[in-house]
């Protein structure tokens, strides 16, 4: 019996010692990461600066878009070693990126300024609460989720084609945005873990990796600003109706 208790508590104790460690991200990793976010944090600069742009010579729209897609799609062709091009695609591309939603961001300051300004809050609120919980939960803990918010993705597709063959709906479209909003939040998630697994298994690409949290934040960025512009918009039509009734 005493063997049989010594064996258990060994047992537990090496459990607890692995779950230790697989918790760590090893300095390489960690190093790995703030370059990852620092390369981020110029894109979203970039990103910035061509929506700010856009409000000067309104330069936004379809062809930005177009320019922003070229600019990533020749990023990830690159080779890895050409450092330097590849980081001037990436600020390129978010360049565009914020000059094509700089007619939202346009909107956002004709309304309320200030709605601009809380939308960049609460992304950038939900981005480092999610992707801390990332870091400090286990180790491909939520990679699982992967499949599920591909097939969130798939089905957000197929309800944008429907709405745009069939014509909006007002339900459709509020089910559509808040739906996008879970689902690039969850990607949040689920991509921090999966550049920690890679950084971990050799790949230190920070260059791809900060393309893929920038992606993640300028969709639930533009999903919480059309939201707050939504709700802004129906609390003036609220006061507008009861001011015509009094």
């Amino acid at each position: 019996m005493d063997a049989f208790a010594t064996l258990f508590q060994s047992g537990s104790r090496n459990g607890w010692d692995s779950l230790k460690n697989f918790r760590q991200i090893s300095p390489a990793v960690q190093s790995h990461l703030k370059q990852v976010y620092l390369t981020l944090c110029c894109a979203l600069v970039a990103s910035a600066a061509g929506a700010y742009l856009h409000l000067l010579w309104n330069i936004g729209g379809l062809l930005t878009t177009m320019a922003s897609v070229g600019c990533i799609i020749w990023l990830l062709s690159a080779s890895p070693y050409e450092v330097q091009k590849r980081v001037g695609l990436l600020m390129a591309a978010s360049l565009f990126e914020g000059a094509s939603i700089g007619p939202l961001i346009d909107l956002a300051i004709r309304i309320d300024p200030s709605i601009l300004i809380s939308a960049f809050v609460g992304s950038a609120l939900a981005f480092a609460c999610f992707s801390g919980a990332a870091m400090l939960a286990r180790r491909r803990e939520y990679l699982y989720l992967g499949g599920l918010l591909s097939s969130g993705v798939s089905m957000l597709m197929w309800l944008h084609f429907a709405s745009s063959i069939f014509g909006g709906h007002a339900a459709m479209f509020k089910f559509e945005l808040y739906f996008g909003l879970l689902v690039f939040v969850g990607y949040m998630v689920v991509d921090t873990q999966d550049i920690i697994e890679r950084a971990h298994r050799g790949d230190l690409d920070y260059v791809k990796h900060a393309l893929t949290l920038f992606t993640d934040f300028i969709a639930v960025f533009v999903r919480i600003l059309i939201i707050m512009l939504k709700n802004s918009s129906e609390k003036t039509e609220k006061k507008k109706k009861k001011n015509r009734r009094d």
